[in-house]
């Protein structure tokens, strides 16, 4: 299968509004690099773009950089245009420009190429005092006797490189027990929630509004050698499902995961204390700093405690309690 690539280019500042967009277009496997990363993606993958031309050069200074993709088929190009569309109107919306030229770079990739760049671009990583990421091609893994995670990127559904993946993971290391439940909401790739089982949770419930996400964490789950009855994957927004969500409070966890953006965990705090059990933990992270005292409130609106308040780079996660 042949691939659509979108780059938004937009500024620390417009990462979160973009982020919001593409959540409500249903699109949750994104990719989410800072300039250094983008000059790096340039400079090393040339051969696999159609041409780099001096505005795509130019480009290497932006802020950030978004990216997703989309199958290069009929429903990959509607989904292209609807982005296209409403990333014009945010700009429009943006008189002062803050959020960045949100200038929209469109490429095409073949399968093969997309699998020869994800070799050249993803290392193994670790992650907090006990977790090692590890690509599934990765050969010369370190030795280490911190818990191996593998994983196979998909599309670009999380993949632990990102200040706010990798601040859930360092607070998942802290809370998860031998025997806990773990309720991962916006999975991803379920990074996070396989990776609380590895640690010793139970079993874990992952939810995502993109049912590709749910596809892509089983895969990876059973990358693990671990076994869909520990499982249970769910597709649908819970902000909107009163189905979904009285599905999920049947059982209650100790760990209730959100690794989002400021909007969508704004919206689920609502929500939040209905799953957690009396001594459990709400994390969440995917906080554009700028926003951080905004979503703090609205959790302490929600009747939630917030324990815990972190930064890395430009990111924000929080631990709460009932």
């Amino acid at each position: 299968m042949d691939w659509i690539q979108i780059k938004i280019i937009t500024t620390n500042s417009g990462l979160d509004p973009v982020c919001g967009v593409l959540y409500d277009l249903g699109i949750t496997g994104i990719e989410i690099s800072d300039k250094e990363d983008f000059k790096e993606f340039l400079e090393n993958n040339k051969k696999y773009w159609d041409y780099v031309d001096e505005e795509l050069e130019r480009l290497k200074n932006a802020d950030s950089c978004i990216t997703v993709y989309f199958s290069k088929d009929e429903d990959g190009k509607k989904q292209c245009d609807l982005v296209k569309a409403a990333i014009a109107e945010l700009k429009e919306s943006d008189s002062s420009g803050r959020f960045g030229t949100l200038e929209i770079l469109e490429e095409n990739m073949k399968d093969e190429d997309w699998s020869e760049n994800w070799k050249q671009f993803f290392k193994p990583l670790a992650i907090g005092e006990r977790v090692l990421v590890v690509p599934e091609w990765e050969t010369e893994i370190p030795e280490s006797d911190r818990i191996k995670f593998l994983i196979n990127p998909g599309l670009s559904f999380g993949t632990g490189s990102h200040e706010s993946t990798r601040m859930c993971i360092e607070e998942i290391e802290k809370y998860v027990k031998e025997g806990d439940k773990v309720l991962d909401l916006g999975c991803g790739s379920g990074i996070l929630s396989v990776i609380a089982l590895l640690l010793g949770a139970k079993e874990a419930t992952a939810v995502d509004i993109d049912p590709m996400a749910v596809e892509v964490a089983y895969s990876n789950l059973k990358l693990n050698g671990l076994t869909e009855e520990i499982y249970h994957g769910f597709d649908g927004d819970i902000t909107t499902d009163t189905a979904l969500r009285e599905k999920l409070a049947e059982t209650k966890y100790e760990i209730v995961l959100a690794n989002i953006v400021a909007d969508v965990i704004i919206a689920l705090s609502a929500f939040v204390k209905d799953f957690l059990k009396e001594d459990g933990v709400f994390i969440c992270s995917g906080i554009i700093i700028e926003r951080k005292d905004e979503v703090v409130k609205a959790l302490e609106n929600a009747g939630l405690k917030v324990k815990e308040v972190r930064t890395q780079g430009e990111w924000a996660a929080a631990v709460c309690t009932l």
